[in-house]
């Protein structure tokens, strides 16, 4: 082999690598440099070493925004993975107008966050929203879906009558942990905090839907029949033959909705939006607290890239974590 051919293959890479490189390697190296300066929109003022990051978990507004986004992630993943393998199986057994069902399942992931948002907004209006006027059919009185701070634990203990409050200060005063600590981990989200969910759910449910069906299109038909002849049931089928086979499409669904709901933004900004990202911060997520640092009001680049910095470790140790679980996987 000549010296011009050893040269080759990286020629071929060359295009993809310098993208990865400006647009990736380049922004954290930078946004790693930018954390130990007081560096604003007028450029850098001062190095002031490790007092960004100091300042980060001394910030109660971070944990709360990092709450809110573990919330969103507890909630949304598990929920995506559940329907989509449901909605998935119920395609795959649709003979029928197949692919106009398929259509209508992804329809949601190419359309625009920013009209989604919009419609879903007018969904979840108080007075004159559809979800308002489908609940008062139950008898349920109307929500501040977008407005409403308070847990969606204490508004169903509420309906049913339990003070949820007065329990958790009891709870409060037999473990010692403060009453507002508390409220904050087992109120759960805030229920304008859940309807974010649910539109992240209802989005991200399509592509995940189609990825599954792919997944279960993939099974051999002969280890149904198999199981059918020895007697097994349908329940039987999908936990020993339909849930081991399809663990890698499983393991993809969960990566990547784990990584794209860690960045969600646009439905929270566009939903609840500015100042102070829904009602009493209950919806401001980790991304909007950048975007609040870095572009809002006090223009501080140097800690808004702190904070990304920390949400990309974070990121990345539960992308590792979740490694572990390929072991689990069947290919």
């Amino acid at each position: 082999m000549n010296e011009k051919s050893k040269f080759t293959p990286f020629l071929y890479i060359l295009p993809a690598a310098l993208i990865v490189i400006i647009f990736r390697l380049v922004p954290i190296t930078l946004s790693f440099l930018l954390s130990f300066f007081k560096w604003t929109i007028r450029g850098p003022e001062k190095f002031i070493a490790f007092q960004n990051y100091v300042k980060l978990f001394n910030d109660p507004q971070f944990w709360q925004s990092l709450l809110n986004t573990v919330f969103l992630v507890i909630f949304v993943v598990p929920s995506t993975l559940i329907f989509s393998l449901f909605f998935a199986n119920l395609l795959n057994k649709t003979k029928a107008l197949s692919g106009f069902f398929r259509t209508t399942f992804f329809v949601p992931t190419v359309t625009s966050l920013v009209a989604i948002s919009i419609v879903w907004k007018l969904i979840f209006a108080q007075k004159s929203g559809l979800m308002n006027h489908f609940l008062s059919l139950f008898g349920i009185n109307g929500l501040g879906w977008l407005s409403e701070s308070r847990g969606i634990f204490d508004l169903l203990f509420g309906a049913v009558g339990i003070n949820f409050k007065e329990w958790l200060h009891v709870l409060a005063g037999g473990t010692g942990i403060p009453f507002n600590t508390l409220y904050i981990i087992l109120g759960g989200p805030s229920l304008a905090l859940f309807a974010i969910i649910i539109v992240t759910v209802w989005r991200s449910l399509g592509y995940n839907t189609i990825v599954y069906l792919a997944g279960l299109q993939s099974i051999p038909d002969i280890y149904y029949e198999a199981a059918e002849i020895d007697g097994a049931s349908k329940f039987k089928q999908f936990f020993k033959i339909t849930v081991p086979l399809i663990s890698p499409t499983t393991y993809y669904v969960l990566l990547m909705t784990t990584i794209v709901t860690f960045r969600v933004f646009s439905q929270v900004y566009l939903m609840t939006g500015p100042p102070v990202g829904g009602p009493l911060g209950t919806t401001k997520v980790i991304v909007y607290y950048i975007f609040e640092t870095g572009l809002g009001e006090a223009m501080d680049l140097s800690y808004a890239s702190t904070i990304a910095l920390v949400l990309f470790f974070i990121i990345l140790s539960v992308t590792l974590l979740q490694r572990k679980l390929e072991k689990k996987v069947h290919y």
